[in-house]
């Protein structure tokens, strides 16, 4: 039987290419993961508010494989609405499913606050729109952002698109020494290949949206692997 130690339920948006396949390539020995999606083609705050409204629809769909948890894969989708909007919707998935629901935006702030970091540098693949969202959202939860980088990009495929380095070398030329961790968000950014590369050239931990996620995923199932590759984050 797949999913035997734990089934993970994923929501991901319709355009995302990199969720499944990072986290599927990640997961420990009798972990499986389940998806379904949610219609998006462009990272703007319309799109982002009407996927969010048919997230039910898809958690009661996952319902019917009998996974264990529901995973909101999407990092602007549950910060758009601004503090305690990823909260309120986990709430209101919960309520409809009756099953555990975390977010990408509460893995993000739960693994900030594991690796004790205050001041985060944050490299995205989105618009100055969205950053400022982000941004918004990450000062409310009591972060301080030293910087948020963006590439400016909407269409969703278009990210799904690029390549690991391009998250390296954004990262490598926004990077300060008075930064306590790298954030890189996006769940449709593809990163795992370059987290300790990171960790190894600037010396403080690196959080992305999918590393994140899995992390506390996991977490919740009570499943404590260290995975190789994935940074310290997964120390904790």
């Amino acid at each position: 039987m797949y999913g035997w130690r734990g089934r993970i339920g994923l929501l991901v948006p319709s355009s995302n290419t990199t969720m499944e396949m990072e986290l599927h390539e990640a997961l420990p020995e009798g972990v499986s993961l389940h998806t379904s999606r949610m219609p998006l083609r462009n990272v703007t705050e319309e799109e982002l508010l009407k996927m969010e409204a048919l997230a039910v629809e898809g958690a009661k769909l996952l319902k019917d494989a009998n996974v264990d948890i529901i995973l909101y894969g999407c990092t602007s989708g549950s910060f758009i609405g601004g503090k305690n909007f990823e909260k309120e919707l986990e709430a209101k998935i919960e309520r409809e499913v009756n099953l555990p629901v975390v977010s990408t935006s509460s893995a993000v702030l739960e693994a900030l606050g594991a690796v004790d970091a205050q001041r985060v540098l944050v490299i995205t693949p989105y618009t100055d729109e969205i950053n400022e969202r982000e941004r918004e959202f990450l000062e409310a939860n009591e972060f301080e952002v030293l910087d948020i980088r963006g590439l400016g990009i909407e269409d969703n495929t278009q990210i799904g698109k690029l390549e690991p380095y391009e998250a390296y070398r954004l990262a490598k030329a926004t990077f300060m020494d008075e930064a306590d961790a790298i954030f890189i968000s996006c769940t449709n950014f593809r990163t795992f290949e370059i987290i300790e590369l990171l960790e190894e050239d600037f010396g403080v931990p690196v959080i992305t949206s999918n590393q994140a996620s899995l992390w506390l995923a996991l977490r919740e199932l009570d499943i404590h692997d260290v995975i190789p590759g994935l940074g310290s984050l997964f120390e904790y």
